[in-house]
C-alpha cells in the first residue's frame, strides 16, 4: 500500500518538515494526514518530531482508526482527523499545528472572524474559535462539530489550529494563511487596532471575486464587517468616525436638556 503511495508520502513528509522549519510545531507537536486512493488514511505517528519524521514514522489506518500498515501508533489526535474526513467528503488532507500568533489568539480566546484581509476572506473565509477541549479526547470533536461544514480552518482554544483542504499543499497553505492573518492582526493592534471592511466594501470584493476568479465566498463562515460605515458631511465631504458622531450627539442631547423648561 505504501509503495503505491510513494508521491503522497513524499508530499506529507515535505509538509511536516516545512511546518517544523516555519515554527508551526515544536518538539513532537502537531500531526498531518491524507486520504489514500484505496480508502486508507496516511497519518503521522505519535511522539515524532515533524522536523525529522521519516516514512517509518507514518501509519495507515482505516476509517475506524484501526492500523493497517505501520509499526507505530497513529497520532493521538487521530479522532480529530477521522471526524473531519467523515463530515467533509471534499477534504483530502488535514494539518494540525501550534503556530505562535494563531495559537496566541486561540489562547486569548479571540477568533479571527473580522473582515480584514481580502485574500483571507476570498480564499479561506472566517476563522472561528472552538471552545476549549482536552487534547486527544472526544471533546475536541464535539468542540469543532458546529464549524467543520463551512470553515476550512479552526482555532482550537488554548491548543492550536486545524486546517484542511483538497490536497496536502492546500491544507498546509491554509494553516500558513491563518498564521499570517493572526500575525498581521497582532501588529495592527499594536498600531492602535485593526479596521474591518464595511459591508459595502465586502460587496465590492464579492463582485470582484466572482468576476475575476469565479469564486463565491459567502458559503463560508461569514466574517464580521465594520458596523459603522461612517457619516459624511455632504457640504464639506468630511467623513466622521463613529466616536465623533457619538460625541456630537451627546452635546446635542445636553443642549436639549439644558433648554427644557423647569
Amino acid at each position: 500500500m505504501l509503495h503505491s503511495a510513494r508521491h503522497i508520502i513524499r508530499d506529507l513528509l515535505a509538509v511536516c518538515h516545512r511546518m517544523y522549519e516555519k515554527g508551526f510545531v515544536t518538539a513532537t507537536d502537531g500531526n498531518v494526514s491524507v486520504r489514500l486512493a484505496d480508502a486508507g488514511i496516511l497519518v503521522t505517528g505519535t511522539g515524532v518530531c515533524k522536523g525529522f519524521v521519516t516514512e517509518d514514522d507514518l501509519v495507515v489506518v482505516n476509517e475506524r482508526g484501526d492500523v493497517i500498515v505501520g509499526n507505530t501508533s497513529p497520532s493521538s489526535e487521530l479522532g480529530l482527523h477521522l471526524f473531519i474526513y467523515q463530515q467533509r467528503s471534499d477534504v483530502q488532507a488535514i494539518v494540525h499545528g501550534h503556530p505562535t500568533y494563531a495559537t496566541g489568539f486561540a489562547t486569548a480566546r479571540i477568533p479571527l472572524t473580522a473582515c480584514l484581509y481580502p485574500e483571507i476572506i476570498v480564499g479561506l473565509g472566517s476563522i472561528p474559535l472552538a471552545e476549549y477541549a482536552t487534547p486527544s479526547t472526544r471533546e475536541v470533536v464535539d468542540a469543532i462539530a458546529q464549524y467543520v461544514s463551512n470553515a476550512d480552518a479552526i482555532l482550537l482554544a488554548n491548543h492550536g489550529v486545524v486546517a484542511y483542504g483538497n490536497t496536502l499543499s492546500d491544507a498546509y497553505f491554509k494553516l500558513e494563511k491563518v498564521e499570517h492573518a493572526a500575525h498581521i492582526t497582532f501588529v495592527a493592534r499594536l498600531l492602535g487596532g485593526e479596521v474591518p471592511l464595511t459591508s459595502g466594501e465586502l460587496e465590492s470584493l464579492r463582485r470582484i471575486s466572482l468576476e475575476s476568479y469565479g469564486k463565491e465566498f459567502t458559503s463560508k463562515v461569514a466574517c464580521e464587517p465594520r458596523l459603522w460605515d461612517g457619516g459624511r458631511d455632504e457640504r464639506t465631504g468630511r467623513v466622521y468616525e463613529e466616536e465623533e458622531v457619538r460625541r456630537m450627539m451627546e452635546r446635542v442631547i445636553e443642549k436639549m436638556e439644558s433648554h427644557k423648561p423647569t
